[in-house]
């Protein structure tokens, strides 16, 4: 049996801004206020609950790769999947804010070798991602939001 190691903040990371808080001045100000949380970019991502089927919104830490915008699906190093992450498998048509911008996205899992040079990528904007890493067993997952052309 496996025991959850307990998530807590690591040295130096600014916690006074996060979850429900986070995700309402963001959304109040078109990101003016939150965009910025502990010196790397914010996004809003808003999938589709695949129980409820009711929107679910949260504030994440993105990356960018050309076009597209990708994050990281780390829940701090659980042992499980983030609740958005299963959300977006089950259905893969996403909304996304990047301050004022609002557009259409369809998430995919990156894999192998295109996982790996993303995750490089986001290390350079938030390096406990390998710390989170070592906390599970389970290979986070990258997942890249590409914008819908119409």
């Amino acid at each position: 049996m496996s025991e959850e190691k307990p998530r807590t903040a690591l040295p130096g990371t600014d916690i006074s801004l996060v979850g429900e808080k986070h995700l309402r001045l963001y959304l109040e100000t078109n990101g003016e206020q939150g965009y910025l949380w502990n010196g790397v970019p914010i996004l809003v991502l808003t999938t589709k609950g695949r129980k409820s089927g009711e929107q679910r919104q949260i504030p994440i830490i993105f990356s960018r790769d050309g076009d597209n915008y990708f994050i990281i699906a780390s829940k701090g190093g659980a042992p499980t999947h983030p609740a958005w992450y299963l959300n977006l498998v089950a259905d893969p048509q996403v909304q996304v804010q990047v301050k004022g911008e609002r557009l259409e996205a369809v998430a995919r899992t990156a894999a192998s070798p295109e996982r790996e040079r993303l995750w490089a990528i986001a290390l350079k904007d938030w390096p406990s991602y390998d710390v989170y890493q070592s906390r599970t067993t389970r290979q986070i997952p990258v997942v890249v939001l590409e914008r819908n052309r119409r």
